[in-house]
């Protein structure tokens, strides 16, 4: 299930443009005004599978008319949204809104800048089935990796769309099924898709000097900071329906809940 919160905020207004993370923090205090219990076990635990942790939601930060300065994004719009979608409606989706009600504003603190974003309007959007083959858009970039040597250590290494599609599709597929397979509680499950990446779109996007991949820092300014790399451009995506709707419920690709992976039907 997906909702739509309308947000506002004073012209001029500073943003973090690292706000992934402290963003994420801002949903999990909502969702606590909604039911404590459940939000520390999905924060501190969440779903797992094969070694494997899941937290079934994922997030896309709509912004109106905005700048950047340096770290900082400048916000010349009051008017923004944001999308949240999770599978998990009863516990998730429902405690979710029930904290919006109760503060009504959701403030995001990162590089020393507090922005306060008042709620105005929460809405759910209708659902999203897909039959068979589509080209979807992301509302925030996907991310995809796996682990690497270098320097002597195992290291993340984020695949860029320019990496082997055959890796990234295999990739994707395998991280559908996980999270299919915790949805429904059915194990050992043969289903797959295929993935690719809409090379119109990438001919345009070089002819232009368009970047189509983001940085996002997590943890920006502590010790413990690191990058995240993710892909935003459209895909193409066919075969099992099951998989692909469980990629538009709870993201595709990895790091969802820090929002990435938010896709919708391309128009």
């Amino acid at each position: 299930m997906r909702i739509s919160l309308k947000l506002s905020t004073g012209v001029n207004t500073k943003l973090t443009a690292n706000y992934n993370y402290p963003l994420s923090a801002a949903i999990y205090n909502l969702l606590r005004l909604g039911s404590q219990e459940f939000s520390t076990f999905l924060h501190d635990c969440g779903y797992k599978l094969n070694s494997k942790t899941y937290k079934l939601f994922c997030f896309a930060l709509q912004l109106g008319e905005y700048s950047y300065e340096k770290d900082t994004i400048n916000l010349l719009s009051p008017q923004h949204k944001l999308i949240i979608c999770s599978p998990v409606i009863d516990e998730f989706i429902n405690n979710f809104v029930i904290g919006t009600f109760e503060q009504q504003k959701i403030e995001i603190v990162g590089n020393h800048v507090k922005t306060v974003f008042n709620i105005e309007l929460v809405e759910s959007i209708p659902e999203i089935k897909i039959e068979k083959i589509s080209k979807l858009k992301l509302l925030s970039p996907i991310v995809i990796s796996t682990k690497r040597l270098y320097k002597n250590k195992l290291a993340p290494y984020y695949y860029r769309y320019t990496d082997d599609i055959c890796e990234i599709s295999r990739i994707i597929n395998k991280n559908l099924i996980n999270k299919y397979e915790l949805i429904t509680g059915i194990s050992g499950i043969n289903k797959e898709i295929s993935f690719s990446w809409d090379e119109e779109y990438i001919k345009r996007a070089d002819k232009l000097h368009k970047r189509l991949t983001r940085k996002q820092t997590i943890k920006a300014g502590d010790s413990s900071q690191t990058d995240i790399i993710g892909n935003l451009l459209p895909f193409n995506i066919s075969g099992d329906k099951d998989l692909i709707n469980t990629g538009l419920d709870a993201g595709f690709g990895e790091k969802n809940s820090l929002g990435f992976g938010l896709a919708q039907e391309y128009n």
